[in-house]
């Protein structure tokens, strides 16, 4: 999921009572929340080798394990300090008091917290790194989930920022996932009305004070509410790889693998990919009415790589999509004075698609005695 998603999601838990439970909790969990994903510093390097160290080493077992004793480590060295300042000033402690045992507990809520929803998507996530290198997919929910920022932010708004600085915070970022939904053309015009009452109601509760000395509650219900949704779109997920699979074998297709593709908003309306062990069938689907199914053109050949493919699969620049890439189709295309191939992930891109940067796609020029000229990515 996006920063904004695991954020939310942190900073509901907190406002859902656990930060009632000991210092530090709302901090803990929020931070815990992002942590292992400090491997987007890769990103720094370049963005093939943030496809090969991306939610691997980091959002592993090993450690998933680490991290909340660490992070407990930070917020009780942080405590000490802040306790020596208060008692340099006469001040006295707010809040309630540090409880180690019951911090680790909540720095480990927060932490895995962060592999859960990133499971949920189809990017994927390697969860027994370093010891498997395997993926694991939940298809469940898109990267950026405009319900889920809807019921995770809902509760944090009105239980925070009392001050103008805050309410000023909460205004910008409304402002800015309001604009992006409003303006993205897959989310249809009633969804947008949705999204449009519902932050609308968030507004006006907390303009009237109704939520006053019920922030808890409040926030409680609405997390509920969002694990709710997720087990519905869990559930949609897998309706929507038992339809297609379903349709598809009676036709012959003898399927092996299907992936059940969120669409942002549109909560049962699903594209996905299946595969046998000769061909890829893209599709449409409504889960909630299995004779919607529909195929979005002919099947894919799956075919294996020729010694052209292999050279250009060869290539270092693209050590991190071969290492993520999930459907892969290859497309050999002759040049004068030598070949271009095409690699691309149908996950994100179409099987004839022209090359545009971006994620899920690679371009490797090779020359006549196949060596590597150019890689584009």
């Amino acid at each position: 999921m996006d920063p904004l998603a695991h954020t939310l999601f942190g900073a509901t838990m907190a406002e859902a009572g656990l930060k009632r439970k000991t210092a530090y909790a709302t901090a803990t969990l929020i931070i815990g929340a992002n942590i292992p994903d400090i491997d987007g510093l890769a990103m720094l390097v370049s963005s093939d080798y943030a496809l090969l160290v991306r939610r691997g080493w980091t959002h592993g077992i090993l450690a998933l394990m680490i991290w909340p004793f660490l992070l407990t480590g930070l917020m009780l060295a942080i405590d000490r300090l802040i306790l020596k300042r208060k008692r340099r000033r006469n001040r006295t402690n707010q809040g309630p008091p540090m409880r180690p045992l019951i911090l680790l507990g909540i720095a480990f809520l927060g932490v895995w917290s962060h592999p859960f929803l990133d499971w949920l998507n189809t990017y994927g996530i390697r969860l027994l790194m370093p010891f498997s290198d395997t993926w694991f997919y939940g298809d469940t929910l898109f990267i950026i989930d405009p319900w889920f920022w809807l019921l995770a932010g809902a509760g944090v708004v009105l239980a925070r920022s009392k001050s103008w600085a805050g309410i000023s915070g909460w205004i910008l970022l409304g402002t800015a996932t309001t604009a992006l939904i409003i303006t993205a053309e897959i989310v249809p015009l009633a969804l947008k009305i949705i999204w449009l009452a519902g932050l609308s109601g968030i507004i006006a509760i907390r303009c009237s004070g109704r939520h006053i000395g019920a922030t808890q509650p409040i926030a409680l219900t609405l997390l509920t509410t969002l694990l709710l949704y997720i087990a519905f779109m869990f559930t949609g997920a897998k309706l929507t790889a038992s339809h297609a699979r379903t349709q598809l074998n009676e036709n012959g297709a003898n399927i092996k693998q299907v992936m059940a593709n969120p669409l942002p908003a549109r909560t049962f309306l699903r594209t996905g990919i299946a595969s046998s062990d000769t061909h890829y069938y893209m599709f449409s689907i409504n889960w909630m009415r299995p004779d919607s199914f529909e195929l979005a053109g002919d099947p894919i050949p799956i075919e294996e790589p020729d010694r052209i493919t292999d050279a250009a699969l060869a290539a270092h620049e693209i050590r991190g999509l071969m290492n993520w890439i999930r459907f892969p189709v290859y497309e050999v295309r002759p040049l004068e004075d030598g070949w271009q191939v095409f690699i691309r992930d149908l996950r994100f891109v179409y099987p004839d698609q022209e090359y545009t940067p971006g994620i899920g796609m690679a371009v490797v020029e090779l020359d006549d005695e196949l060596q590597i000229r150019n890689v584009r990515q």
